[in-house]
């Protein structure tokens, strides 16, 4: 249905709900007056009455869950209640013209259409109110966007792909080559379907263990070993704990006991070589006996 079409039938909606509201407004107006009302506030009673109809049937076009079903309750116990006020307008033919006159003959039924009629003002406030506020702070329900929806990896979407048909999440770099496997009669099709076919099939989803590379662990030793090779050049400044790390892809605890071990080697080559003293009294003792063995 095209733009023009929807606003002829609003407009034809329209007119039909005005011409409604005119029919039960003389109906309501003469019950009014009928309670106790002034002549203005009898003209205003039909707007406090179907006007709430009105605010209560745009409210559940936009709320939804309990909030739509309270104001479709709204909806429908005013439309209730300006259905029996129009009827008893019908039957009871001293309202037609004005004044306080009784509803019904049995006292029950009159008490109770005067109840009625005199608190649909105050029941409008009350409900008028609730829906205005429930309307203001409504949040509509945000809608996910199918576009991010058909972006998202397998991993992301519900359900998972199923093991014993997908093996691998790689595809080989050189796949075999297919025997002929597109007819001649369509080449741009022919040409698609090659290049699909030819294209590697990017890996989605997380890694299994068994694919990863493993990192080797290298002993205390090997690291040291390593250690000692890439800083022989270095200074004691440029000798941190820091550079060892990012140099050679350690831990930081592993990096600050090599700069200590490394300090420690520097420390032991630069202290000089000491050599042995004989002991004076080991040599005055030996004298003497070597001269009594020579005479």
């Amino acid at each position: 249905m095209n733009t023009k079409a929807k606003w002829s039938m609003v407009a034809a909606l329209l007119v039909v709900v005005g011409m409604a509201f005119r029919v039960s407004w003389n109906a309501l107006k003469d019950v009014a007056g009928a309670i106790g009302a002034d002549i203005l506030a009898a003209s205003l009673y039909p707007l406090v009455v179907d006007g709430l109809m009105a605010l209560a049937l745009v409210a559940a076009l936009i709320l939804t869950g309990r909030d739509r079903l309270f104001a479709l309750w709204v909806l429908g116990g005013y439309t209730v209640a300006s259905l029996v006020l129009n009827y008893v307008h019908g039957l009871v033919p001293a309202l037609h013209g004005g004044g306080r006159v009784r509803l019904a003959d049995w006292p029950p039924a009159h008490y109770a259409l005067v109840l009625l009629a005199s608190c649909l003002p105050v029941g409008s406030i009350f409900f008028g109110s609730d829906l205005v506020a429930k309307v203001l702070h409504h949040k509509p329900e945000t809608v996910e966007n199918t576009q991010d929806t058909a972006n998202r990896s397998g991993s992301d979407l519900p359900g998972s792909a199923d093991p014993e048909v997908v093996e691998s999440v790689y595809e080989s770099a050189d796949p075999e080559p297919i025997a002929d496997p597109i007819p001649a009669v369509e080449p741009v099709r022919a040409r698609a379907v090659a290049a699909a076919v030819s294209r590697p099939r990017r890996a989605t989803g997380a890694v299994p263990k068994s694919a990863r590379t493993k990192v080797p662990i290298r002993t205390e030793a090997e690291l040291l070993a390593e250690a000692r090779s890439v800083t022989a050049n270095w200074s004691e400044a440029e000798l941190t704990a820091d550079r060892i790390r990012t140099e050679l892809r350690t831990s930081p605890a592993r990096a600050r006991m090599l700069r200590e071990t490394l300090k420690a080697d520097r420390t032991e080559a630069a202290r000089p070589a000491l050599h042995a003293v004989p002991d004076s009294d080991d040599d005055t003792a030996d004298g003497p006996n070597e001269g009594e063995a020579a005479s």
